[in-house]
Formats: C-alpha cells, sequence, structure tokens
C-alpha cells in the first residue's frame, strides 16, 4: 500500500502554521478526552485535535476493515494490534479528508462540530496501556561518558558493549503523559566519604534525553523476530524523558542495576509519530566499531534523523534550552533492539515501550543528562535567571522537544512538559 499521506504537496484545510510539528503529512495516534468528558482515540492537524471514533461513527472511514468500537476504547493497544496496513491505511484516508482539494468534510459544518476540537478543549491522556517497559543503554558518546565520570580513566566501555544492545527492565506503572508532575523521590544514599548509607530526598534528580518505540504484538514466545522484519512490528516513536536519581542509583545498581532511582517516574509526549510519517527521514547508523553477530546485521537506513532539544524552566522564570542533540547518533537502531530483545525468544505485545536510552551526542552541548551537561556538577549550567543548576532543583520544568526537517516539511512530536515537585508530603 502506497504511503499516500506522506505526499510533501499536500496541503489541509485545516489551518497549520509554518512552524508547526503536525502538518498533515504526520497523522499522529493519540488518546484525548474531549469537552464532553468522553474519551476518544484521536489525531491532530495543526492545533485541531479530530476525534476518530466520531469519525469512524459519521462513515468516514467505510471501506477499511475496522471493528466498529476500534477508536471509542481508551487506549491505542487495539488499534496497533491490527498491524501496519490498518495503520497505513487509516493515516491515507485521514490524510484524504482532510485534503484541501476535499470538500465532504470541510462543507459538512454539523459533522465538523462533533469531529474538530480546539486544543484547549481536550486533555490528552497515555496513548497505551504499556505491559512492559524496556529501556536501553544505545549511545556510544553517553555510554562512554559514564564509564569517564564514575572514575575509568581509558574511557572504556564495558566488555559487552559494542557486541549487544544492553538494556533492563523498567517499570511501566509510573510512566506519565506530558503535563503530568512528578515528586521528587527519597531513597538511600552513601554519602561522599561515608561508610553507611543514609535515607532521605535524591539530591540529583536528573533527566534522561530519549526516544521510545512503541510495539504491536510481534511474536509467539520462543520466536525470535529478524532484524531486517523488525520494523514491520514498530506502531511509532514518542519522546521520553526517563527521570533519574543519580545518587540513588550510584548506591544501588550494583550488582543488578537500576531500581528506585528509575522507577519512581518517566515521561512521555502523548502524540505516537507512526514510522511511516518518518520514512523520508531516514539516515545511516553509525558504522560498527567491530564486527556485529549475525543476528545484529541488518540492511538499509535503519536510524532517523530527528533533532532533539531539552530546556529548563525555572519557577517564574523565562526556559534555558540546556541541550541540542539527534535520534541519528545512536549506535544501536531500534531494530537492533528490538532483534535482540526477542532473539531468546522474549515475546513482544502490542502497547510495548522501548526506551531508546540517553541520546547524547559527540559535542558538550548534545549530551543527554545533566550528569553529562554539568560533569556530575562540577560544571554548573547557568539560567537565564541568573541561577545555576548542577541538577534539577524542586519545581523546575523539564522541557523536551523533538522534530524531523527536510525539504520544507517538518514532522514533529510536540512536548514533554513535566514540573518536577517537593517531596511528597500526605496531606
Amino acid at each position: 500500500m502506497p504511503l499516500s499521506a506522506n505526499n510533501p504537496d499536500r496541503k489541509s484545510w485545516l489551518h497549520v502554521d509554518k512552524n508547526s510539528d503536525f502538518p498533515i503529512q504526520n497523522i499522529p495516534f493519540g488518546v484525548f478526552l474531549t469537552r464532553d468528558d468522553i474519551i476518544t482515540i484521536g489525531t491532530r492537524i495543526g492545533d485541531t485535535a479530530i476525534d476518530l471514533g466520531a469519525l469512524h461513527q459519521l462513515g468516514y472511514f467505510d471501506g477499511i476493515p475496522l471493528t466498529d468500537d476500534i477508536f471509542l476504547q481508551d487506549t491505542l493497544n487495539d488499534f496497533i494490534a491490527d498491524g501496519r496496513k490498518t495503520w497505513r491505511a487509516v493515516r491515507n484516508r485521514i490524510a484524504h479528508i482532510f485534503d484541501a482539494d476535499n470538500d465532504t468534510l470541510k462543507n459538512n459544518k454539523s459533522h465538523k462540530e462533533i469531529v474538530l476540537f480546539r486544543l484547549d478543549e481536550i486533555e490528552m491522556q497515555l496513548p497505551v496501556q504499556i505491559g512492559d517497559y524496556t529501556d536501553f543503554y544505545s549511545s556510544k558518546e553517553h555510554a562512554t561518558n559514564v564509564a569517564n565520570i564514575l572514575g575509568n580513566t581509558n574511557n572504556d566501555l564495558l566488555a559487552n558493549w559494542l557486541h549487544i544492545p544492553v538494556a533492563y527492565h523498567g517499570r511501566s506503572s509510573s510512566i506519565v503523559p506530558s503535563g503530568i508532575n512528578i515528586h521528587r523521590p527519597q531513597g538511600q544514599t552513601l554519602p561522599f566519604g561515608a561508610t553507611e548509607p543514609v535515607f532521605g530526598p535524591s539530591k540529583s534528580v536528573d533527566f534522561e534525553l530519549e526516544m521510545a518505540f512503541i510495539t504491536t504484538v510481534a511474536n509467539d514466545l520462543g520466536e525470535p523476530i529478524p532484524v531486517n522484519e523488525a520494523e514491520e512490528y514498530i506502531f511509532g516513536l514518542v519522546l521520553f524523558n526517563d527521570w533519574s536519581a543519580r545518587d540513588i542509583q550510584k548506591w544501588e545498581y550494583i550488582p543488578l542495576g537500576p531500581f528506585l532511582a528509575k522507577n519512581f517516574a518517566s515521561s512521555m509526549s502523548p502524540w505516537i509519530v507512526t514510522l511511516d510519517a518518518l520514512e523520508p527521514y531516514r539516515v545511516e547508523s553509525p558504522k560498527p566499531i567491530k564486527p556485529q553477530l549475525p543476528y545484529l546485521q541488518y540492511k538499509g537506513k535503519k536510524s532517523y534523523d530527528i533533532n532533539l532539544e531539552v530546556a529548563i524552566q525555572p519557577q517564574g522564570a523565562k526556559e534555558t534550552v540546556v541541550c541540542k542533540s539527534n535520534f541519528k547518533h545512536m549506535y544501536w537502531n531500534m531494530s537492533q533492539q528490538l532483534a535482540h530483545h526477542t532473539v531468546n525468544g522474549c515475546p513482544v505485545n502490542s502497547g510495548d515501550l522501548m526506551g531508546s536510552g540517553t541520546v547524547s551526542g559527540p559535542t558538550p552541548e548534545s549530551f543527554g543528562s545533566m550528569l553529562e551537561l554539568t560533569w556530575k556538577g562540577e560544571k554548573p549550567i547557568k539560567m537565564k535567571d541568573g541561577t545555576e543548576r548542577k541538577f534539577i532543583n524542586d519545581n523546575d520544568t523539564v522541557i523536551m522537544r523533538g522534530y524531523c526537517e527536510k525539504d520544507g516539511t517538518r514532522i514533529g512530536f510536540g512536548e514533554i512538559i513535566t514540573k518536577l515537585l517537593p517531596v511528597y508530603v500526605k496531606k
């Protein structure tokens, strides 16, 4: 099925600002609460949210084999489980409905009143029920920086790093959409020079700039997914902030890796941008430094040119951009990650989320965490209001943005906006 929705010359009869992340060529998918307190699956063009449940009930998806309630649910899991053929057909149809040359819905005032919403009339929800969440560690620059910060004078990666996409299983229950505030975590830390741990609030709360991909039902127990087929099972991508408490992490991570330092919160952007929409922005992955085993060897371009940035906004002040990076820097790509994840027969389900790991680039301004940007707090960053940051302060808001741009077309992810509140106190 052709990707007609990607036509760069297509215009919409809905208003789209020049620098919008959501032109008609994007057509992401999300879940929102309407002004009538109804949860529906939808999409977005410009600053207009579109109720796909209402659009389907009005007959605009006739000819596409969809169940009556496919868009009348509070998650995208069932839609994602229908597979790429359905995703592509629906996305192509939406592009046709809102094409500037199609007057069918454009001239139907009563239908438009049911289907279309201003952004201030909706409340975005978590788009999928995340059954399982895996976080990778796939940026060579990030892994090298961390090795250096932890005192490895040779900047050496661990022996396995260049051979496998390293990962750990995270906690899906604490993943929240943009706009949901989080609290500073508490836990055990080992203060400098101490021999016994203490309990209290983390003093080193950090962001991690990541992308994450959402999977469909991919395999049965025992069945590996070949690396060159992996993209068939990836629905799309979101921005992802894998919050970290570095002081808690330092004390607890040996021997089994992250636990309380990571599972207190992760934030994701609410609109899932499909791989189909990102097709024009494919680029080559970094060249392997060491030969990779056959099951990780792939053909073609498997990385994506996605510009990323992070800003910190102190309470009552203007934001300061602290990081500019790009997803194309990732050493291990999504296809390799999914192939490795399943090579032992681990089943993957609809709505599973796979974090990329921190996206750090080769230059200091492209480092994807405060741990790296301030070099463990030794080089504080000055904010526009004159204050300094080693890590994230209470009541700071962290904002992440991401977009692709080529030949005058921009496809973006919107924002993750998350405020860090003080330690939770029961009222």
